[in-house]
């Protein structure tokens, strides 16, 4: 077992430890790290790699503005926006959606989304369960986390769940965790000192010197190792442990100056301030993380997560639409395409969504109330059918009237998407009792 310890450091988690790497004990989905390379030789099959990209929108978009639009209901309800044509004929979305309306056809919109519990949290996006609802000890897990549980890492060297929202000032919209499944399940966020020590930028002494006693131990545990080895203390899978800590894997995938100039001025730039309220409280739209959780997915990972912008907007709704929508239009355009471009788009799953709709008649303060009886959501990618619409409202966006999807129907599509089977699949809770992922496990038919 190698031990190499730091400063002590407050992770994401907030549980105060020493930061730490270890081999032997190392642990990834409940086996350490030599035992799942060894698991992995003697299966002799290589791990299929589907995985889902997650985008929240915290705050409840506004299903009216953007995949809904009602141009023949009264003022009070239509709003200021006008819906275009799409590529797919008879797909009318947003003005605001130029790019993800000129390829409509590798996407699909639910319109009709129903069981939001109303809470504003991200808890039901990430679990697909109520908050409220009578959980597990410990809660239900991400998932991100489910999937590291159920298949493990697809590459040793990459945590199967990343996420890679910034920390909202509304702590409920952060990016949901392990629940029971424990920390060894829990995100990995790329952001603060987790980052600043996988990269060498604005290397301090003291930083510079924490790496030396660092590299010291682990020259010292590679001296014991290549003993053990030489006499068969160690085996073949332990060394090869060792060798996966030192990848830089990870790091590469989230360093975008590896990306191509061109594939990155597609994706837009980052506009932390795209909301005057947005800076200090989280609410950012970093469009590079889009292009962060392609390249994620691509290195390894089976789930990844990222917030982006802000859309509670109970005031000027229509003034704030105008500056975010156009970007996540132009995010999740350039995610897409990347995905269709380099052939990733029958393997990976992207979810585009809120914890629900916005209400159907605009409020004396030009902006739109919590609406939970009814959103929208958008879907591409994972070898569905799209190029469709899914479901429809009444003429004024207020409740479903033709095929009403639960939000558990859609986790019952991204679990079918990823190749696992709901209605045999459990997972332990803390008590030892069997645990179905969800409870309504069929997926949306019209998908897939």
């Amino acid at each position: 077992m190698l031990r190499l310890e730091d400063q002590p450091v407050r992770l994401c988690d907030k549980v105060p430890r020493r930061s730490f790497m270890q081999i032997g004990g190392l642990a990834m989905g409940g086996l350490s790290l030599p035992q799942i390379l060894k698991a992995q030789a003697q299966s002799g099959k290589p791990s299929s790699h589907k995985a889902v990209i997650m985008i929240f929108l915290a705050g409840g978009p506004p299903h009216q503005d953007m995949f809904d639009l009602k141009p023949d209901a009264p003022a009070e309800v239509r709003g200021e926006f006008k819906p275009i044509n799409t590529n797919v004929p008879g797909i009318q979305i947003s003005e605001l959606m130029p790019r993800v309306a000129g390829m409509m056809d590798k996407f699909s919109i639910i319109r009709s989304l129903v069981g939001a519990e109303g809470r504003h949290d991200s808890f039901e996006c990430c679990t697909g369960h109520h908050f409220r609802s009578a959980q597990p000890q410990g809660g239900w897990p991400a998932l991100g986390s489910a999937l590291s549980k159920v298949e493990g890492p697809v590459n040793p060297t990459v945590p199967p769940y990343i996420d890679l929202s910034h920390t909202m000032a509304h702590h409920p919209w952060n990016i949901k965790s392990s629940g029971f499944l424990g920390l060894e399940h829990a995100p990995f966020r790329p952001d603060g000192r987790v980052m600043e020590n996988m990269t060498l930028n604005s290397i301090s002494p003291a930083r510079l010197n924490e790496r030396a006693h660092l590299l010291k131990g682990l020259d010292r545990f590679r001296n014991v190792a290549e003993t053990r080895l030489t006499d068969g203390t160690y085996d073949g899978h332990t060394k090869q442990a060792l060798e996966v800590l030192s990848s830089s894997r990870l790091v590469e995938a989230l360093d975008l100056e590896k990306e191509d100039p061109k594939v990155r001025a597609r994706y837009g730039k980052d506009s932390p301030k795209v909301l005057n309220y947005s800076l200090d409280k989280g609410y950012q739209a970093i469009m590079s993380r889009f292009l962060l959780a392609r390249r994620a997915v691509e290195a390894g990972a089976r789930c990844v997560t990222c917030s982006f912008a802000h859309f509670d907007w109970h005031g000027n709704n229509f003034a704030y639409a105008r500056k975010v929508v156009p970007l996540l239009d132009q995010g999740v355009a350039a995610l897409v395409e990347d995905l269709h471009e380099r052939g990733m788009d029958q393997d990976v799953t992207v979810i585009v969504w809120g914890e629900f709709g916005r209400t159907p008649k605009i409020n004396p303060r030009a902006g739109r109330d919590h609406w939970p009886r009814v959103h929208a959501a958008l879907m591409a990618g994972g070898g569905m059918q799209n190029g469709q619409v899914i479901g429809s409202t009444n003429r004024l966006a207020e409740e479903a009237v033709d095929r009403p999807v639960h939000m558990q129907e859609v986790f019952a599509t991204l679990y079918h998407n990823l190749g696992i089977d709901v209605a045999s699949t459990t997972i332990e809770d803390n008590t030892g009792r069997p645990q179905y992922l969800i409870d309504q496990q069929t997926p949306i038919r019209e998908l897939v």
